[in-house]
């Protein structure tokens, strides 16, 4: 089913208040030592709610989405903004990047949903189109560690209700295929490696989302992750949100 982007993006901003909040409260301190970045590739920017930031951090800004509507909306909206590229791609591929080409790769809000091998068909290219040196931070599914759990064999007409009523987490469209273990292997299969992995709840208590930061392995010392297991990300959504509402 084709979505409608009604709200631009912005209703997935909700638990913060507003896109505006999320980005200074939650993602920009997260990535502020990959800013500024003299070339920055983001994957899927949806009607660009982050690209908006993003684009006063570099000179040249790459924008790739497979969705038609998504890249004209950016066309529009930053049609003013000469460094900023909005391009069309299969999904897949990052062949209009130039190689060794990019400083900062980001991508929130849209590998939450893809399959392995989509994730894995662009990590393979991004050690071909970052800079020695470069960084990337993306979002993504962590759903398959709980896929086999008792709670996943529930049959929906008991999990619907319980989900309704606030009982039990809904997935979100979280892939399941994905984990953070996951990512971290195909990283280290692709030319990659995990600094660090951020394990988030998300609208619930399982930690069904993964922020993970990563470099060239032959950018820097290969060394093992930072992992943290965050259950109190969606607390600290909560809280932007009510300072944003009742700044002191």
């Amino acid at each position: 089913m084709k979505y409608d982007w009604k709200e631009a993006g912005e209703e997935w901003s909700l638990p913060w208040g507003s896109s505006a909040a999320q980005w200074a409260g939650t993602i920009f301190p997260r990535i502020r030592d990959c800013l500024p970045a003299e070339t920055i590739l983001e994957i899927a920017p949806g009607f660009g709610r982050w690209t908006h930031y993003l684009k006063d951090y570099c000179n040249e800004l790459w924008a790739v989405d497979k969705s038609v509507d998504c890249i004209d909306a950016c066309q529009e909206r930053f049609a003013s903004q000469t460094h900023v590229h909005c391009v069309l791609n299969d999904g897949r591929s990052l062949s209009m990047i130039p190689d060794s080409s990019v400083d900062f790769v980001f991508s929130f809000d849209s590998f939450v949903h893809p399959n392995r091998d989509v994730i894995e068909e662009y990590l393979r290219q991004l050690r071909t189109k970052m800079k020695m040196g470069g960084k990337g931070f993306i979002h993504h599914s962590n759903f398959g560690e709980y896929v086999n759990s008792p709670r996943e064999r529930l049959p929906e007409v008991i999990t619907k209700p319980l989900i309704k009523a606030k009982i039990l987490d809904w997935a979100h469209h979280r892939n399941p295929s994905m984990t953070a273990d996951v990512f971290r292997t195909l990283c280290e299969q692709n030319g990659l490696h995990c600094v660090a992995q951020e394990l988030v709840n998300w609208r619930g208590r399982r930690l069904i989302d993964c922020l993970s930061t990563f470099v060239r392995t032959d950018s820097a010392p290969v060394e093992s992750p930072k992992i943290i297991r965050n259950p109190n990300f969606m607390g600290e959504a909560d809280r932007i949100r009510r300072q944003w509402q009742h700044p002191a």
